[in-house]
């Protein structure tokens, strides 16, 4: 989870012998959640995680925490190395679990082709929480992607249009010219298909709420998946 540097005293930001930051001195003045933290109760939780996660995402917003939409997701490729990114959450519920989309070419899509299992972490540092989910994931119909591409804004039509994700870019003017005439082509036709837009639906084996505390007692909550339905667990922290 987060790491802890509260037990150090202040250190001011000193540059070090070369004029640039002192990165040690830097972490060791940082605090985690020096604010009022929610309290959770974890007996009084839903028997499934989905709304747990609507009502903890919900509140995220309330307290005006930046992006709480936007997940780390964690794949590995086919020979079993990890790899990380920050997407883009596009729904969750019971049928279909946590989505979100990319093109089927990118590291991501071709990771997942490989190994279709996947990891997304939400962290909201304004209320010490976060939320956990892993699990297999799934590619939804072609048509689910485009409905979803073209229900959005032109900027994220025109991005899907430029393409080329994750492969090698030779400058940033090709990427300018790309850019522009995928924005000309979204703006004139905001219907156009991008085939290689993927939806994906990540339907968890386990999720897991995470409550921090000021006293470092902090809450976790394990949902697994089992034959007979979902199980709670509570983890030590």
């Amino acid at each position: 989870m987060k790491r802890d540097h509260s037990e150090h005293p202040d250190q001011p930001d000193q540059p070090g012998h070369s004029g640039r930051p002192d990165l040690e001195a830097l972490l060791r003045s940082l605090r985690v959640w020096d604010t009022e933290l929610p309290a959770f109760d974890p007996g009084a939780t839903p028997a499934e995680p989905v709304p747990l996660f609507v009502e903890w995402f919900a509140a995220a917003v309330a307290a005006g925490q930046p992006e709480p939409h936007t997940p780390s997701l964690a794949t590995t490729d086919a020979e079993g190395r990890a790899d990380v990114r920050t997407v883009m959450l596009h729904g969750a519920d019971a049928a279909d679990g946590w989505t979100f989309a990319s093109h089927s070419g990118s590291a991501k899509g071709r990771q997942l082709a490989a190994r279709p299992y996947a990891a997304l972490g939400f962290y909201w540092p304004v209320q010490g929480r976060q939320v956990r989910v892993r699990g297999p994931v799934r590619t939804s119909p072609a048509e689910v992607a485009q409905a979803d591409l073209h229900a959005r804004s032109t900027g994220a039509l025109a991005a899907a249009l430029t393409g080329h994700q994750s492969e090698v870019l030779s400058s940033t003017s090709e990427l300018a010219r790309a850019s522009q005439a995928a924005w000309e082509q979204a703006q004139r036709e905001p219907d156009a298909p991008v085939p290689s837009w993927t939806a994906y639906a990540l339907q968890p084996d386990e999720v897991e709420f995470f409550q921090g505390d000021a006293r470092r007692r902090h809450v976790r909550l394990k949902y697994r998946r089992t034959e007979e339905g979902w199980l709670k667990e509570l983890l030590w922290p």
